[in-house]
Parts: C-alpha cells; structure tokens; sequence
C-alpha cells in the first residue's frame, strides 16, 4: 500500500514539486529523476571529471577497515571505486546513536537497491552505494536519543548524557567518547521494551559496539557494519586525514572566492522564498574551524577572518597556511558539505530525505563555481511498518492509516463517536440548532410590543451557547472516561504509527522492532522496501 505524500501533514511544496511537478522547480535542480535520458549524460560527465582520489581511494578505504573483515560484496565495491566507469551513489546522516531512527535504514536501503538496479541496466558502467558518516556533525542533543514505544504503549524518548546549552560547543560529534553513562542508557532502554526471545542477544550486540571509551563515530560504523555490510555498502569516513588533505582545494577555494559564492547563494534563497522556502540560512564562509575549545564558523571580519563569537583572527595567508598544515581542523557546513563529498566521490545520485531535497536547490549553484557535475538527488524511500496487532486495531475501528496522520484529539473524537450510542457532536450539534431556532422565534415574537427586549436577546442567546461549550466540554470528559479502553487502544495506534504527531520513521529506533522480531526484519525490510513508487509505503509485519 503506499500514500502520497501530499496526503500527509508537513511536507513542505518544495518536495512535493519535486516529486510529482518538477517542472516548477526544475530552475533550482541541474536533472530530474524521472528523466532517464539524463542520467547517461550524467554518468559520462562524471567519468570524465578528473578525480585527485580516484587511484588512491580504494587505499584510504581499506585503511578505514581496519579492523572489520568486510563482504565480499563490499571488498569488490571499494576496489571498483578506482574505475573511471564506477559511479557513487551516495546517502548519509548524523550519527545518531544506535543509528538514530528508522529513516536511516531506510536510506541505506534506497542507496543499495538504486546502486543494483543501475548496475543491471546500464552495462558500461559500475554503481556501489556508499555512506558517508557526517562525524564533523557538532549538534549533539540531536544524535543522543532514541524513541520507542514501551510496555505501556508510550512513546518513550532515550537519551545518553545531558543536554547541552545551544551556545556550548563540544566540538564535532563523531570524536565523542562515551562514558560510564551509556550504562544508564542502556538500563533505561531494557525498562522500557519488552523482554522477548531476542532481547538477550540483542543487547549484547548492541553492547559490544556501544561501550564507554568509544567514540559515536566508531560505535555508529560498527553497528551499521553488523547490520548492513553483507549487502555491500562502503561505510565512508571523511574525518580521515587523508580525506581531509585531499579537500584542501575546496576549502582553500571556500575562502578565496567566498564573496562570490556568498552573493549567488544568497540570490537563489531570495529566489526560493518567493515560491517555496530556503531550507538553510546563508553563511558568508561556509567552512568551520576547530580547536580545543569547540567548533567554530569562520567569519570575515574588515580584512582579515575571525572565529564566531571568539577573539581569535586569522590574516587571509595565515588561514590559507592553517589549511594547509591542519586541514583535519576544518569541516564543511551543510552547504558546503555536498561539494566535498562529491569533489571526492564519483557522486551519480544522492539519496535524501525531504529536508535534503530542500537545501540541494540551494547548494547546486556551488558545483558551478568548484566545476563539479552534480548529481541527481534521489528521494529515499519511506515507509511505516505495522504490526498484526496495530492492524487488528485497525479494522477493529473502521480506520485507514490516512485516519492516523490527523491530530491525535480528531482521531480519538471520530473513534468514539463511531463506538459510541450516540455521537456527542451530533447531539450538541441538534442542541445548538434548537436553540438557534427558539431564539430565532423569541425575537421575532418580542419585537411585536418591545424592540430592545428583542434586540437583547442576542445576547442571552450567547450565554446559553457558552453554558452549552462547557456542558459539552463534561460530556466529553465523561464519554472518555466512559471508553477509556478505546482510548488507550487508540493511544497505541498512534504512538506506534505517528509518534509525536511525526512519521514512524522519524522517531522510532530499529531496536524496537528488531527485539520483537529477531535480526530476520532487517532483511525483511530490505526485500519489501520499494524505492521507485515516490509514495510513503505502508509494510505489514
């Protein structure tokens, strides 16, 4: 089953025209994925484009495995990466603990299923799918939590650590080590899932990746190594120094010839914001600098460059210099982040979310100025999963799951009044109506021996509606309490499909689902995930 997402509360236009009329937004996008021709020209572009990491990168790769004993799959992808015929195609994300919730999956999944279909049909040449794990990240309150539904059909919120003041800086995420706490984690998370034949093993393995003295960067490389490594997906580390000499170019560029990089980023959001929205605010640099103290945007200041918010200045040769003697301190913002990516990587599509979609209308005029093809921006699939029974509860209520993407107050006020004897917004309704027409009739009446008794009576009439709002407001309250196992029923549909009023896949964590099914629903997933259809799909467990 699957749902348009124009059916769905929150997505914004930009992503709907994208999706079903791109001809009104393709002035923001280089090639249109439904557009087949292109993606030849694309790819031939692309395998002209000379690559300074072409020959080298199978090396860093490997390096970057050390440690891990990949597929055979993904062994052959990382070498396949020095043809000139091998094209990327490429997703990534924050790293999230445990993974962050389910569209990460579902990312990685779109990644690999594009990068087969690709590899049948177009003989001349190779697509591997690629992650690239976004360790210069600095948001942390956004990677320490998890959400899941617990024994009490509650939307439960895990979290490792404190959270941080928006103005405090611990520098980029994926270089953060986990302390004793992650014990707390861990307890709170076993309190709230049911025990089941998996939960053991489950936790072990999650153990084994998540323990203090790690860092988020290698616990998340290992988890999704365990998870996903026999489809052959490269897990890709720009972190690494030798990455990070390899983008001196394009940071050094960044500086240099920011003002005019700044004025055409600025013009295209102008531009967006008269139709649709511009997804991120434009910086004058978009290039970040760090030291022992945190991560900070590199700001122009009279002639020289200064750390936001920091005392410290660099002149124009000494920041050029910096980069090239420490270019491990300097990171991309998320504009800036794309052209680093696919400066290195043979980029054919990137997999993005709605959020992703959004901001590359804002970043393709980047890839002009650095003389880079870009890719074609691929929608990543989505998806909810329901179980047998959710599904129950369903059919047990007369409801669509259209019926659970509403407000949650609608939803349970359309159930009730469906099980209910008699609807209570009916009986209300035929209340207010009688009292319209009896008011209606006095005053008429009235006005026959006195006018202002007629003219007042608007205004008892009023007080009566307002006395019948409250009397309602009771009724409500006492239907409720009438149904109050309806209502939990109702409370888990929600909390299990549309938690927090927000897609299933953007709150829950894969291990809710995996300690109720075994390791079996990763694959599951992976077979029933659909990644062509551009609706949101409905999977039943």
């Amino acid at each position: 089953m699957f749902i348009n997402f124009s059916d769905i509360p929150g997505h914004e236009n930009l992503f709907l025209d994208y999706l079903y009329e791109f001809d009104n937004v393709k002035e923001f996008y280089k090639a249109s994925l439904h557009d087949k021709e292109s993606y030849i020209r694309t790819f031939k572009k692309i395998s002209e484009q000379q690559k300074p990491s072409r020959e080298i990168l199978p090396g860093i790769l490997s390096s970057q495995y050390s440690g891990l004993n990949p597929s055979s799959k993904t062994s052959k992808n990382i070498s396949l990466l020095s043809s000139s015929k091998t094209m990327a195609v490429v997703t990534g994300q924050q790293l999230g603990i445990l993974g962050g919730p389910m569209y990460t999956l579902y990312k990685i999944i779109t990644a690999i299923k594009l990068s087969n279909f690709l590899s049948e049909r177009y003989d001349d040449f190779h697509f591997v799918p690629v992650f690239w794990l976004e360790g210069d990240d600095h948001d942390f309150n956004e990677v320490r939590s998890i959400s899941v539904v617990n024994d009490a059909n509650e939307h439960k919120v895990i979290s490792y650590g404190q959270e941080i003041p928006e103005d405090e800086d611990r520098g980029s995420v994926g270089n953060i080590i986990f302390n004793e706490t992650l014990n707390d984690f861990f307890s709170e998370l076993g309190q709230n899932i049911r025990s089941t034949e998996f939960s053991n093993q489950l936790f072990e393995k999650l153990k084994s990746f998540y323990s203090p003295g790690k860092t988020f960067k290698q616990s998340f490389k290992e988890l999704l190594f365990w998870l996903i490594d026999k489809y052959g997906l490269i897990l890709f580390d720009p972190q690494d120094l030798k990455i990070k000499n390899l983008l001196k170019p394009v940071f050094k560029k960044e500086v240099t010839d920011f003002r005019l990089h700044t004025e055409k980023l600025v013009n295209i959001s102008a531009e967006l914001e008269e139709s649709f929205h511009a997804q991120v605010k434009v910086r004058p640099i978009n290039l970040f600098f760090k030291n022992e103290e945190g991560r900070y945007l590199i700001e122009p200041v009279e002639n020289e460059f200064r750390l936001k918010h920091k005392r410290k200045r660099f002149s124009y040769e000494e920041l050029m210099q910096t980069i090239e003697e420490q270019p491990e301190n300097f990171s991309p913002n998320v504009l800036l982040r794309p052209i680093c990516q696919d400066y290195i990587l043979p980029t054919a599509f990137y997999i993005g979310g709605p959020s992703e979609i959004a901001y590359f209308a804002q970043v393709m005029p980047l890839y002009d100025f650095y003389k880079i093809e870009a890719p074609i921006i691929y929608p990543r699939s989505s998806a909810t999963l329901v179980e047998k029974n959710i599904t129950s509860l369903l059919e047990k209520f007369d409801l669509k799951i259209q019926d659970v993407f509403r407000s949650p107050d609608d939803l349970k006020g359309k159930v009730i009044n469906s099980v209910a004897e008699n609807s209570l917004d009916d009986l209300f309704s035929q209340a207010e109506n009688q009292i319209e027409i009896t008011f209606d009739s006095l005053k008429e009446k009235l006005f026959e021996f006195d006018k202002t008794l007629s003219d007042t009576s608007s205004r008892y009439k009023q007080k009566v509606s307002q006395y019948l709002t409250e009397f309602k407001s009771k009724a409500v309250e006492a239907q409720k309490r009438k149904h109050e196992t309806t209502l939990r029923q109702i409370d888990k549909i929600i909390n299990t499909l549309y938690p927090d009023s927000s897609l299933q896949e953007r709150e829950i964590n894969f291990v809710y689902f995996m300690n109720k099914y075994g390791e079996g629903i990763v694959d599951q997933i992976f077979d029933e995930l659909m990644i062509n259809k551009f609706e949101h799909q409905i999977i039943n467990l």
